[in-house]
């Protein structure tokens, strides 16, 4: 497998894990011109965009770590896209989820980043 297949499966297990915490997944590999967000999913009445990380092991790091200030910026501002396509009322709360997969491990991390648009 090429590295965008391995992706590819490793965020359908994102999204697998998250269905089984309650999420509904509304979106996956949401992309426009500015960028692309993994999965977008619903979960207690607000939105969370989550962006996944994966490495076989940690001698590249930890595949949290990996998700760089640059790459906030672009979640955000893709969110920002999601949000207006939708017609997702401002009043609907949002939040940027990290899922890290390592091996055979899945940390979620909720909340990992503040919003970082404009």
């Amino acid at each position: 497998m090429n590295r965008r297949q391995i992706g590819s499966e490793y965020e359908k297990e994102a999204a697998r894990y998250l269905e089984q915490n309650g999420y509904v997944i509304l979106a996956r590999n949401f992309r426009c011109r500015i960028g692309e967000i993994d999965l977008v999913a619903s979960e207690g009445g607000g939105l969370v965009f989550v962006e996944v990380k994966y490495r076989r092991n940690r001698r590249n790091g930890l595949p949290e770590e990996a998700v760089s200030g640059k790459k906030m910026q672009t979640i955000s501002r893709v969110a920002d896209y999601y949000r207006v396509r939708y017609r997702v009322p401002e009043s609907v709360p949002c939040r940027f989820d990290v899922i890290a997969v390592e091996g055979e491990e899945i940390r979620h991390y909720k909340d990992a980043f503040p919003y970082m648009g404009y």
